[in-house]
C-alpha cells in the first residue's frame, strides 16, 4: 500500500467551489483513488440534484461512497456517518486501493480527521427540550449548563443548540467535554486542501449552480420530497427549504430561489470561517489543475510517512 492510502487527500472548501469535479479528475489521472464524499445531504437518497449528488455517469467512472445511505424521511447523525466513515476507509485500504475525501460539512469531516469522540443519543429529552418554541430560551439555558458549548454557536442555530442541550441534560456531561474540543487541531494522517474562489466570483458560481440544477429537475425532486415527507435535516438543506416553502404556496419560484441564492452565500462564508480556523488545512487558490494536487498530496504523504 502507498504512503497515500494511509494519509489520505481531503479536497474541502464551500459550496460551488468545485471540489467534486477536481477530485473526480485527481481520481480518474491516478488510477487507484475511490471517493468519499462528506457531505450531510448528499447522504439522502432522493435528493441528487440539489445536493449536486455524483451522477450515475460519474459514479461508473470513479467508485464513490456514503452517497444514498438512507431515504430523506429518515434521521441520520454524524455520529452514524463516523461509523460508516471508519468501515468505508478500512474497506477501500483492504482492497489496495485509495481514499479520497471530499466535501464541504465541517463536523463531519473533523468527526472523521480527528476521530472526534460523538456522544450518543436522549430522543425523550431532546422531544421535552424541542417543546419550547423559543430558541434564545434554550441558548439562555444552554449557556447556564454549558457556557462553553454555547459560546461555541450562534444563538439563533436551534439545531445546534437543541443538540447540545440533548446531551448536556440527557448525559449529565457538559456537551463541549466530548472529545479534545472543536477548537484544538491536533496532529492527523490525512492531507487537507481548501479551495478559494474571490466572493464575487464563488457568488456568481452559486447562482449559476441554482440555474443548471431547475433547469436538471430540481423543483420536480422537491415536490416527490414533499410527498415523502422528509426529516427536519433534510428539510432544512440549501434550496430543499425555499423550494419545499414554494410548493407550499408560501413563495414565488422567483423569491424562493432569490432566498435560496442568499442563504447559500451567507453558508459559503460560515464554511470559510469554520475552514480557516485549522492551520493543518492548506488554501488553493481556484483554478488548479489536478497535477498540482497530485504532487502535492505525494509530497505531503511523503513527508508523514517517512
Amino acid at each position: 500500500m502507498t504512503n497515500r492510502a494511509d494519509h489520505p487527500l481531503v479536497v474541502l472548501g464551500p459550496t460551488a467551489s468545485g471540489k467534486s469535479a477536481l477530485a473526480l479528475a485527481i481520481a480518474e489521472t491516478l488510477g487507484d483513488v475511490e471517493l468519499v464524499s462528506v457531505d450531510s445531504m448528499q447522504v439522502y437518497r432522493g435528493m441528487d440534484v440539489g445536493t449536486a449528488s455524483p451522477t450515475a455517469e460519474e459514479r461508473a467512472r470513479v467508485r464513490h461512497h456514503l452517497v444514498d445511505l438512507v431515504d430523506a424521511d429518515t434521521a441520520f447523525t454524524v455520529g452514524e456517518f463516523q461509523r460508516h466513515a471508519r468501515d468505508t476507509l478500512a474497506d477501500i485500504r483492504a482492497r489496495g486501493r485509495v481514499p479520497l475525501l471530499v466535501g464541504g460539512t465541517g463536523l463531519y469531516l473533523r468527526a472523521v480527521v480527528d476521530d472526534l469522540e460523538l456522544p450518543g443519543r436522549f430522543p425523550d429529552t431532546y422531544a421535552a427540550l424541542d417543546a419550547e418554541p423559543d430558541t434564545a430560551r434554550l441558548h439562555a439555558q444552554l449557556a447556564s449548563q454549558d457556557p462553553v458549548a454555547a459560546g461555541r454557536m450562534e444563538p439563533t442555530n436551534r439545531r445546534r443548540i437543541l443538540r447540545a442541550l440533548e446531551v448536556t441534560v440527557g448525559s449529565g456531561r457538559p456537551f463541549s467535554s466530548y472529545g479534545p474540543g472543536m477548537e484544538e487541531y491536533g496532529p492527523s494522517p490525512f492531507v487537507q486542501v481548501a479551495l478559494r474562489w474571490p466572493r464575487d466570483v464563488l457568488d456568481r458560481r452559486i447562482a449559476e449552480r441554482y440555474e443548471r440544477q431547475l433547469e436538471g429537475g430540481f423543483l420536480d425532486e422537491v415536490r416527490r420530497l414533499a410527498d415523502l415527507g422528509p426529516s427536519r435535516t433534510a428539510a432544512q438543506a440549501l434550496g430543499y427549504r425555499e423550494l419545499l416553502r414554494h410548493v407550499a404556496g408560501e413563495l414565488s419560484l422567483e423569491d424562493a430561489v432569490h432566498d435560496a441564492i442568499l442563504r447559500t452565500r451567507r453558508f459559503a462564508r460560515r464554511q470559510e470561517r469554520w475552514f480557516r480556523r485549522d492551520p493543518r488545512i492548506t488554501w488553493i487558490d481556484m483554478p488548479v489543475e489536478p497535477a498540482a494536487l497530485i504532487e502535492h498530496w505525494r509530497h505531503e504523504s511523503g513527508l508523514r510517512g517517512a
